[in-house]
This record gives C-alpha cells, sequence and structure tokens, in this order.
C-alpha cells in the first residue's frame, strides 16, 4: 500500500484539475504585500482569480456568470492562496490549519447563493490539505471587486515550524 499523497502532490493534481499553472508568478495588483507572517500564523492577501497576468473570471454572479464558473474563480483564488503559502513555508505540509477564509463575491442584487460559491474554494483547500483544510468561514455578497474580478478570497492559516512530524520521523529513521 502506498503512502496517501503530500498535500504538494494533491495542489499540482488540483492545478491540473483546473487546467492552470500556479509555478509562475503570482502578480500583486497593488502596493501590498500578498503574505504576512507573524510567528506561527500567516495571513493571505486578498486573491483574485488571477492566472499570470490575466483575471480569468471577470463580472457579477447570476448576470455575467453561472454559479459553475463563480465556483471555479473561488478555486482559483484559493490555489493562489495555497501556492503563496507553499512559498513561504518550502511545503503545503507545514500548514497545519487553515483558521479563516473569507469569500467575497460580486453578484447581482438577488442572488442568495453567496455559500455556494465559496464552496468551490472550501472543497479544494479540504482536498489539498486534508483535515488541514477544513476552516471557518464568512461569505461576503459585494458591489464590485477590483479588475472586476467575480470572486476575492483572503485566508488565515497556522503553521508548523517544520514540515510535519510523519516527515520528520521518516528523516530521523534514514
Amino acid at each position: 500500500m502506498s503512502p496517501p499523497a503530500s498535500a504538494d502532490v494533491r495542489f499540482q493534481e488540483a492545478a491540473v484539475a483546473l487546467g492552470y499553472a500556479f509555478d509562475g508568478e503570482l502578480v500583486v495588483g497593488g502596493n501590498y504585500v500578498p503574505l504576512v507572517r507573524d510567528g506561527d500564523v500567516v495571513y493571505v492577501s486578498g486573491q483574485v482569480p488571477r492566472v499570470g497576468a490575466t483575471v480569468v473570471v471577470t463580472g457579477r454572479v447570476d448576470t455575467d456568470v453561472p454559479l459553475e464558473r463563480a465556483q471555479v474563480a473561488a478555486r482559483i483564488c484559493a490555489m493562489r492562496a495555497l501556492a503563496l503559502l507553499q512559498r513561504e513555508l518550502g511545503t503545503l505540509e507545514r500548514v497545519r490549519r487553515i483558521l479563516r477564509v473569507t469569500v467575497f463575491t460580486q453578484a447581482s442584487d438577488d442572488f442568495t447563493q453567496l455559500s455556494e460559491v465559496a464552496d468551490g474554494a472550501s472543497e479544494l483547500l479540504h482536498f489539498v490539505l486534508g483535515e488541514a483544510g477544513r476552516h471557518t468561514r464568512t461569505s461576503v455578497g459585494v458591489f464590485r471587486l477590483p479588475k472586476n474580478a467575480t470572486v476575492e478570497l483572503d485566508l488565515v492559516a497556522s503553521c508548523n515550524d517544520r514540515a510535519s512530524a510523519a516527515s520528520a520521523s521518516l528523516s530521523e529513521n534514514r
């Protein structure tokens, strides 16, 4: 029986499933830092569904964008946040827990399926990180987002000082 895939492998599997690569430069859209680490807590700034220099899902949900495409936008936002965590920590195995996720959705006046949009991100975080990806969450409908993005997501994560205990144990036994 082979060991379960690592979070980094599942991250790559999710990227392939989405059809986008997240290993290139992650463009920042303003005068801020994309991530701040304070001890074992990492704050990731708002991520829009940008791949390379292009925001790939734009417009209002229900008017311009169907629910399913908005869920894809939420997944892309989550992948960008995970890519930033991976770069900061060296591996997603060091993510102890996603503590909080906030998902902002640019939606029509009468669109109420905001939590269903956010489910796209939540399901992806759980797929990649397992139980460490289960989190608290707020879903908010807004009038407009930067670059006309359909979704924006920010998150807070806790991390370990080194890779998981299982990985450390394996290293010690070599």
